[in-house]
Protein backbone atom coordinates (compact mmCIF):
# COMPACT_ATOMS: atom_id res chain seq x y z
CA UNK A 1 0.00 0.00 0.00
CA UNK A 2 1.35 3.41 -0.96
CA UNK A 3 1.97 5.83 1.88
CA UNK A 4 -0.64 8.65 1.71
CA UNK A 5 2.08 11.32 1.77
CA UNK A 6 3.95 9.58 -1.03
CA UNK A 7 0.76 9.25 -3.09
CA UNK A 8 0.02 12.93 -2.62
CA UNK A 9 3.58 13.82 -3.65
CA UNK A 10 3.37 11.70 -6.80
CA UNK A 11 -0.01 13.15 -7.76
CA UNK A 12 1.33 16.68 -7.35
CA UNK A 13 4.21 15.87 -9.69
CA UNK A 14 1.90 14.17 -12.18
CA UNK A 15 -0.40 17.20 -12.24
CA UNK A 16 2.44 19.22 -13.74
CA UNK A 17 1.69 17.43 -17.02
CA UNK A 18 -1.79 15.97 -16.44
CA UNK A 19 -4.14 18.38 -14.69
CA UNK A 20 -6.75 15.64 -14.19
CA UNK A 21 -4.45 13.44 -12.10
CA UNK A 22 -6.10 12.78 -8.74
CA UNK A 23 -9.13 14.79 -9.77
CA UNK A 24 -11.53 15.22 -6.87
CA UNK A 25 -8.89 15.24 -4.15
CA UNK A 26 -9.36 18.94 -3.47
CA UNK A 27 -11.86 19.99 -0.83
CA UNK A 28 -13.10 23.27 0.65
CA UNK A 29 -10.83 22.68 3.66
CA UNK A 30 -7.75 23.19 1.45
CA UNK A 31 -9.13 26.48 0.14
CA UNK A 32 -6.44 28.86 1.42
CA UNK A 33 -3.53 26.49 1.91
CA UNK A 34 -0.71 27.03 -0.56
CA UNK A 35 0.15 23.84 -2.44
CA UNK A 36 3.86 24.56 -2.87
CA UNK A 37 4.78 21.42 -4.78
CA UNK A 38 1.88 21.78 -7.19
CA UNK A 39 2.78 25.38 -8.02
CA UNK A 40 6.54 24.80 -8.29
CA UNK A 41 6.51 25.25 -12.10
CA UNK A 42 4.75 28.59 -11.59
CA UNK A 43 7.46 29.64 -9.13
CA UNK A 44 10.15 28.55 -11.58
CA UNK A 45 8.47 30.61 -14.32
CA UNK A 46 9.03 33.72 -12.20
CA UNK A 47 12.47 32.72 -10.94
CA UNK A 48 13.83 32.10 -14.41
CA UNK A 49 13.31 35.78 -15.24
CA UNK A 50 16.45 36.38 -13.18
CA UNK A 51 18.32 34.56 -15.93
CA UNK A 52 18.46 37.91 -17.73
CA UNK A 53 21.43 38.71 -15.45
CA UNK A 54 23.47 36.07 -17.28
CA UNK A 55 22.02 36.09 -20.80
CA UNK A 56 21.80 39.87 -21.24
CA UNK A 57 19.55 41.39 -23.85
CA UNK A 58 19.32 42.13 -27.55
CA UNK A 59 16.75 43.94 -29.64
CA UNK A 60 15.85 40.63 -31.29
CA UNK A 61 15.04 39.03 -27.92
CA UNK A 62 13.19 42.07 -26.52
CA UNK A 63 11.07 42.49 -29.67
CA UNK A 64 10.26 38.78 -29.64
CA UNK A 65 9.13 39.07 -26.01
CA UNK A 66 7.00 42.12 -26.81
CA UNK A 67 5.46 40.46 -29.87
CA UNK A 68 4.59 37.32 -27.94
CA UNK A 69 3.13 39.41 -25.13
CA UNK A 70 0.82 41.16 -27.60
CA UNK A 71 -0.21 38.02 -29.51
CA UNK A 72 -0.87 35.98 -26.39
CA UNK A 73 -2.64 38.80 -24.58
CA UNK A 74 -4.98 38.99 -27.54
CA UNK A 75 -5.41 35.21 -27.35
CA UNK A 76 -6.40 35.49 -23.68
CA UNK A 77 -8.72 38.46 -24.09
CA UNK A 78 -10.16 37.66 -27.50
CA UNK A 79 -10.34 33.86 -27.29
CA UNK A 80 -10.20 32.61 -23.69
CA UNK A 81 -12.33 35.48 -22.39
CA UNK A 82 -14.67 36.80 -25.06
CA UNK A 83 -15.12 33.50 -26.90
CA UNK A 84 -14.74 30.57 -24.50
CA UNK A 85 -16.02 32.37 -21.39
CA UNK A 86 -18.81 34.48 -22.90
CA UNK A 87 -19.44 33.15 -26.43
CA UNK A 88 -19.69 36.74 -27.65
CA UNK A 89 -19.15 35.71 -31.29
CA UNK A 90 -19.03 32.55 -33.39
CA UNK A 91 -16.45 30.61 -35.36
CA UNK A 92 -15.88 27.11 -36.72
CA UNK A 93 -14.67 24.07 -34.82
CA UNK A 94 -11.22 24.01 -36.42
CA UNK A 95 -10.67 27.69 -35.73
CA UNK A 96 -11.84 27.44 -32.13
CA UNK A 97 -9.20 24.76 -31.52
CA UNK A 98 -6.53 27.04 -33.00
CA UNK A 99 -7.83 29.79 -30.72
CA UNK A 100 -7.53 27.43 -27.76
CA UNK A 101 -3.95 26.52 -28.71
CA UNK A 102 -2.96 30.17 -28.90
CA UNK A 103 -4.61 30.90 -25.55
CA UNK A 104 -2.93 27.90 -23.97
CA UNK A 105 0.48 29.21 -25.07
CA UNK A 106 0.00 32.11 -22.61
CA UNK A 107 0.68 29.70 -19.69
CA UNK A 108 -2.65 30.42 -18.00
CA UNK A 109 -3.99 26.85 -17.91
CA UNK A 110 -6.45 25.30 -20.34
CA UNK A 111 -9.41 26.97 -22.06
CA UNK A 112 -12.08 25.08 -20.11
CA UNK A 113 -10.38 25.73 -16.77
CA UNK A 114 -10.08 29.44 -17.59
CA UNK A 115 -13.66 29.78 -18.82
CA UNK A 116 -15.17 27.80 -15.95
CA UNK A 117 -13.54 29.89 -13.24
CA UNK A 118 -14.38 33.09 -15.05
CA UNK A 119 -18.05 32.13 -15.37
CA UNK A 120 -18.08 31.27 -11.67
CA UNK A 121 -16.58 34.69 -10.93
CA UNK A 122 -19.36 36.44 -12.85
CA UNK A 123 -22.04 34.48 -11.08
CA UNK A 124 -20.68 35.33 -7.61
CA UNK A 125 -18.67 38.53 -8.24
CA UNK A 126 -17.50 40.16 -5.00
CA UNK A 127 -19.33 37.72 -2.74
CA UNK A 128 -17.77 35.10 -0.47
CA UNK A 129 -18.08 32.58 -3.32
CA UNK A 130 -15.97 34.68 -5.69
CA UNK A 131 -12.54 33.00 -6.05
CA UNK A 132 -10.69 36.30 -6.39
CA UNK A 133 -12.52 39.27 -4.91
CA UNK A 134 -10.16 41.93 -3.48
CA UNK A 135 -13.00 43.34 -1.37
CA UNK A 136 -13.52 39.96 0.31
CA UNK A 137 -10.10 38.31 0.33
CA UNK A 138 -7.67 41.21 -0.15
CA UNK A 139 -5.42 42.32 -3.00
CA UNK A 140 -2.78 39.59 -2.93
CA UNK A 141 -5.27 36.76 -2.75
CA UNK A 142 -7.28 38.17 -5.67
CA UNK A 143 -4.14 38.84 -7.70
CA UNK A 144 -2.26 35.58 -7.24
CA UNK A 145 -3.09 33.74 -4.00
CA UNK A 146 -6.23 31.98 -5.23
CA UNK A 147 -4.20 30.25 -7.95
CA UNK A 148 -2.01 28.53 -5.34
CA UNK A 149 -4.93 26.78 -3.63
CA UNK A 150 -5.91 23.18 -4.37
CA UNK A 151 -9.54 24.27 -4.22
CA UNK A 152 -9.13 26.10 -7.52
CA UNK A 153 -6.92 23.62 -9.42
CA UNK A 154 -9.72 21.52 -10.97
CA UNK A 155 -11.84 22.72 -13.87
CA UNK A 156 -15.37 23.63 -12.74
CA UNK A 157 -16.91 21.29 -15.31
CA UNK A 158 -20.51 22.21 -14.51
CA UNK A 159 -19.89 25.68 -15.93
CA UNK A 160 -18.49 24.50 -19.27
CA UNK A 161 -20.80 21.70 -20.35
CA UNK A 162 -21.20 23.51 -23.66
CA UNK A 163 -17.48 23.01 -24.36
CA UNK A 164 -17.04 19.55 -22.83
CA UNK A 165 -18.53 17.94 -25.94
CA UNK A 166 -15.43 18.89 -27.93
CA UNK A 167 -12.91 16.11 -27.23
CA UNK A 168 -9.98 18.13 -28.55
CA UNK A 169 -10.69 20.95 -26.09
CA UNK A 170 -11.03 18.50 -23.20
CA UNK A 171 -7.69 16.91 -24.17
CA UNK A 172 -5.92 20.26 -24.45
CA UNK A 173 -7.40 21.37 -21.14
CA UNK A 174 -6.11 18.21 -19.46
CA UNK A 175 -2.56 18.44 -20.81
CA UNK A 176 -2.30 22.20 -20.50
CA UNK A 177 1.49 22.35 -20.11
CA UNK A 178 2.26 20.73 -23.46
CA UNK A 179 1.83 23.82 -25.64
CA UNK A 180 3.85 26.10 -23.31
CA UNK A 181 6.69 23.55 -23.23
CA UNK A 182 6.70 23.33 -27.02
CA UNK A 183 6.76 27.13 -27.22
CA UNK A 184 9.72 27.28 -24.84
CA UNK A 185 11.62 24.66 -26.84
CA UNK A 186 10.79 26.44 -30.09
CA UNK A 187 12.07 29.76 -28.75
CA UNK A 188 15.34 28.17 -27.68
CA UNK A 189 15.75 26.66 -31.14
CA UNK A 190 14.83 29.99 -32.75
CA UNK A 191 17.50 31.81 -30.77
CA UNK A 192 20.11 29.17 -31.56
CA UNK A 193 19.21 29.41 -35.24
CA UNK A 194 19.59 33.19 -35.21
CA UNK A 195 22.95 32.88 -33.47
CA UNK A 196 24.19 30.66 -36.31
CA UNK A 197 22.51 32.47 -39.23
CA UNK A 198 22.64 36.09 -38.08
CA UNK A 199 25.26 36.51 -35.32
CA UNK A 200 25.10 40.30 -35.75
CA UNK A 201 21.74 40.24 -33.91
CA UNK A 202 23.55 39.30 -30.72
CA UNK A 203 21.10 36.69 -29.53
CA UNK A 204 21.19 32.95 -28.82
CA UNK A 205 19.06 30.11 -27.49
CA UNK A 206 19.23 30.86 -23.74
CA UNK A 207 18.61 34.57 -24.26
CA UNK A 208 15.60 34.01 -26.51
CA UNK A 209 14.21 31.49 -24.03
CA UNK A 210 14.52 33.87 -21.08
CA UNK A 211 13.05 36.87 -22.87
CA UNK A 212 10.58 35.24 -25.25
CA UNK A 213 9.15 32.73 -22.79
CA UNK A 214 9.88 33.46 -19.14
CA UNK A 215 9.86 37.27 -19.05
CA UNK A 216 7.08 37.64 -21.61
CA UNK A 217 4.87 35.02 -19.92
CA UNK A 218 5.40 36.45 -16.43
CA UNK A 219 4.53 39.99 -17.52
CA UNK A 220 1.54 38.63 -19.42
CA UNK A 221 0.25 36.78 -16.38
CA UNK A 222 0.48 39.75 -14.01
CA UNK A 223 -1.09 42.12 -16.55
CA UNK A 224 -3.99 39.70 -17.00
CA UNK A 225 -4.74 39.28 -13.30
CA UNK A 226 -4.76 43.02 -12.63
CA UNK A 227 -8.33 42.77 -13.91
CA UNK A 228 -9.15 40.45 -10.98
CA UNK A 229 -7.46 42.69 -8.44
CA UNK A 230 -6.83 46.32 -9.42
CA UNK A 231 -9.84 46.62 -11.72
CA UNK A 232 -12.10 45.97 -8.75
CA UNK A 233 -10.27 48.64 -6.74
CA UNK A 234 -9.13 51.51 -8.98
CA UNK A 235 -11.11 53.39 -11.61
CA UNK A 236 -14.55 54.78 -12.34
CA UNK A 237 -18.02 53.23 -12.29
CA UNK A 238 -20.44 54.21 -15.05
CA UNK A 239 -22.95 51.46 -14.23
CA UNK A 240 -24.43 50.48 -10.89
CA UNK A 241 -23.52 46.79 -11.08
CA UNK A 242 -23.90 44.55 -8.01
CA UNK A 243 -20.10 44.25 -7.68
CA UNK A 244 -17.09 46.58 -7.44
CA UNK A 245 -15.97 46.40 -11.10
CA UNK A 246 -14.42 49.59 -12.47
CA UNK A 247 -13.26 51.12 -15.74
CA UNK A 248 -9.56 51.89 -15.95
CA UNK A 249 -7.82 53.27 -19.06
CA UNK A 250 -4.32 52.23 -18.00
CA UNK A 251 -5.40 48.63 -17.45
CA UNK A 252 -7.31 48.70 -20.73
CA UNK A 253 -4.11 49.63 -22.56
CA UNK A 254 -1.92 46.89 -21.07
CA UNK A 255 -4.65 44.24 -21.51
CA UNK A 256 -5.86 45.31 -24.97
CA UNK A 257 -9.28 46.41 -23.74
CA UNK A 258 -10.06 44.38 -20.63
CA UNK A 259 -9.76 47.42 -18.38
CA UNK A 260 -13.32 48.54 -19.23
CA UNK A 261 -14.38 46.11 -16.55
CA UNK A 262 -17.43 47.95 -15.23
CA UNK A 263 -18.79 48.01 -18.79
CA UNK A 264 -18.12 44.30 -19.02
CA UNK A 265 -19.86 43.39 -15.78
CA UNK A 266 -22.81 45.52 -16.85
CA UNK A 267 -23.22 43.57 -20.11
CA UNK A 268 -20.87 40.60 -20.23
CA UNK A 269 -21.96 39.01 -23.52
CA UNK A 270 -20.93 41.90 -25.75
CA UNK A 271 -17.86 41.35 -27.94
CA UNK A 272 -16.96 44.98 -27.32
CA UNK A 273 -15.90 46.10 -23.84
CA UNK A 274 -15.03 49.68 -24.70
CA UNK A 275 -18.64 50.76 -25.18
CA UNK A 276 -17.84 54.25 -26.50
CA UNK A 277 -15.51 55.33 -29.30
CA UNK A 278 -13.02 56.93 -26.91
CA UNK A 279 -12.67 53.72 -24.87
CA UNK A 280 -9.74 51.99 -26.56
CA UNK A 281 -10.45 48.29 -27.03
CA UNK A 282 -7.73 46.77 -29.21
CA UNK A 283 -9.08 43.25 -28.84
CA UNK A 284 -12.41 44.32 -30.28
CA UNK A 285 -10.73 46.08 -33.20
CA UNK A 286 -8.81 42.89 -34.04
CA UNK A 287 -11.91 40.70 -33.72
CA UNK A 288 -13.80 43.11 -35.95
CA UNK A 289 -11.04 42.84 -38.56
CA UNK A 290 -11.20 39.04 -38.28
CA UNK A 291 -14.96 39.22 -38.91
CA UNK A 292 -14.32 41.14 -42.15
CA UNK A 293 -12.06 38.26 -43.22
CA UNK A 294 -14.72 35.66 -42.35
CA UNK A 295 -12.65 34.08 -39.56
CA UNK A 296 -15.28 34.92 -36.92
CA UNK A 297 -18.85 36.15 -37.24
CA UNK A 298 -21.97 37.25 -35.36
CA UNK A 299 -20.14 39.60 -33.02
CA UNK A 300 -22.59 40.56 -30.29
CA UNK A 301 -23.15 44.34 -30.15
CA UNK A 302 -23.97 46.57 -27.20
CA UNK A 303 -27.64 47.58 -27.48
CA UNK A 304 -28.21 51.31 -27.12
CA UNK A 305 -30.56 50.87 -24.15
CA UNK A 306 -27.79 48.95 -22.38
CA UNK A 307 -25.00 51.33 -23.32
CA UNK A 308 -26.67 54.58 -22.27
CA UNK A 309 -25.98 55.23 -18.57
CA UNK A 310 -29.31 56.96 -17.96
CA UNK A 311 -31.12 53.78 -18.87
CA UNK A 312 -28.77 51.33 -17.22
CA UNK A 313 -29.98 48.91 -14.58
CA UNK A 314 -28.08 46.50 -12.32
CA UNK A 315 -27.90 43.08 -13.92
CA UNK A 316 -28.85 39.84 -12.10
CA UNK A 317 -26.14 37.40 -11.12
CA UNK A 318 -26.51 34.83 -13.84
CA UNK A 319 -23.98 32.56 -15.49
CA UNK A 320 -22.86 34.34 -18.70
CA UNK A 321 -23.02 32.27 -21.86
Amino acid sequence: MTNPKTARFLKSILRWVDSDAGLGDASPETGRRVEWLRILPFIILHGMCLGVIWVGWSWAAVLTAAGLYFIRMFAITGFYHRYFSHRSYKTGRYRQFVFALLGNSAVQRGPLWWASHHRHHHRFADTDEDPHSPTRQGFWWSHIGWLTSAKHFPTRSAYVKDWMRYKELVWLNRFDTLVPMLLAAGLYAFGAGLEAAAPQLGTNGPQMLIWGFFISSTLLFHATVTINSLDHMLGTRRYDTPDTSRNNLALALITLGEGWHNNHHHYAISTRQGFFWWEIDITYYLLKAMSWLGIVWDLRPVPEHVRTPARSRPQPRTQPQ
